[in-house]
């Protein structure tokens, strides 16, 4: 027996007006406007189920919808100019590392932290309860990962653990789990935990006007981490060396642990740089890493500029670009294991060509 064709999607929209919204017809509006090839419109109604009623099986279609859905974003548009024009400082703010509270927080702030300083910091951004929640969804990923590769998946685990289809997923995987980190997009709960937090600190509405246009992530470049100083590869690069120059990012990096002295944190540049610098370095790297910055090259590029080690707290995030110069911070003396959420957002018109997954956000 066929299943039931679904209904026309005004027709639901009438009867949630008449009734009121419940997820029940939320998720039969996303299965009408889907059946439609309205996708961006079926991802908007079917996240609003999930906060309604929360349930697996949508969060693992919302994954696939978010990869699916970009086909569908509006990239007719030229590209804005780019860099933006950026106002200088206001008076009394000096040069180098920029940080500010959350309240701070503005568009025009961060296009000015960027552009001007390389990076922004912000500090307490994300509320005690998200950072708690997001510690946990990190935790059951990995748990679950660990039973995906041993053979024991359930149907529990795959509700934190079910990977989606990238290009060369199993050298893909292997490398990010030697780097003790799970892509985001992997984990469907963990991946909305995270949007949902994004959207609820207002980041994603910042980071589409700064942008220009509605972000998306990268499957290969949304990383849970859960660290420690065993296999960290501390070499300073630019992602723009492997994005492409002419992307345009925002990197929010978020700290879910005290790290940068106990805990494995970052090394940056405080300095604007406009393009990417000259890569090759000699060492134990060399053969693996073709993005590595020779310190040779930071001497020559950067005479005098001093290397910044944030001192993270939970719940602070960190803003940069593929043209910021950093690096992991991490020495013998860390003893804690470093949790943190690496989420680089892309303007769709100039998605990467090759190497990226996208999602939208």
């Amino acid at each position: 027996m066929l299943p039931p064709k679904p209904r026309d999607p005004a027709t639901v929209r009438e009867e949630i007006l008449e009734h009121g919204l419940t997820a029940d017809r939320a998720r039969e509006l996303a299965d009408a406007l889907e059946a439609g090839c309205r996708l961006l419109e079926a991802l908007d109604v079917l996240v609003e189920a999930n906060r309604l009623q929360r349930d697996v099986e949508v969060e693992r279609r919302l994954v696939r919808l978010r990869r699916d859905a970009f086909t569908q974003l509006d990239r007719s548009l030229p590209s804005p100019e780019w860099p933006p024009f950026v106002p200088e400082d206001p008076p009394g703010i000096p040069e180098g590392a920029r940080e500010i509270t959350a309240g701070e927080l503005t568009p025009g702030v961060v296009r000015s932290g960027i552009q001007r300083h390389g990076s922004i910091l912000v500090r307490g951004l994300v509320p005690p309860a998200r950072v708690a929640r997001l510690r946990h969804a990190i935790d059951r990923a990995f748990e679950a990962d660990a039973a995906t590769v041993a053979g024991r998946a359930t149907a529990e685990t795959r509700a934190w653990y079910d990977p989606i289809d990238i290009a060369d997923g199993a050298i893909a995987h292997d490398w990010v789990r030697k780097g003790q980190g799970v892509f985001a997009p992997d984990s469907p709960r963990a991946l909305h935990e995270f949007l949902e937090t994004v959207d609820e600190i207002g980041l994603g509405r910042l980071i589409a006007a700064y942008l220009g246009e509605r972000p998306a992530l990268s499957v290969e470049k949304c990383t849970l981490r859960r660290a420690d100083t065993v296999t960290q590869h501390p070499e300073w690069h630019q992602d723009g060396a492997f994005l492409g120059p002419s992307v345009r990012t925002v990197n929010a990096w978020f700290a879910l642990s005290r790290c940068g002295r106990d805990a494995p944190g970052l090394d940056i540049m405080p300095v604007r740089l406009r393009r990417v610098l000259a890569t090759g370095a000699t060492g134990e790297w060399q053969t693996f890493f073709d993005w590595v910055v020779s310190a040779e090259t930071i001497a020559r590029e950067l005479p005098g500029v001093p290397v910044w080690r944030p001192a993270f707290e939970p719940g602070d995030v960190i803003l940069f670009d593929h043209l910021t110069l950093h690096r992991t911070a991490v020495s013998p003396d860390m003893p804690n294991p470093r949790y943190a959420i690496e989420s680089w957002f892309f303007a769709p018109s100039v998605y990467p060509e090759s190497g990226s997954t996208p999602i939208v956000v």
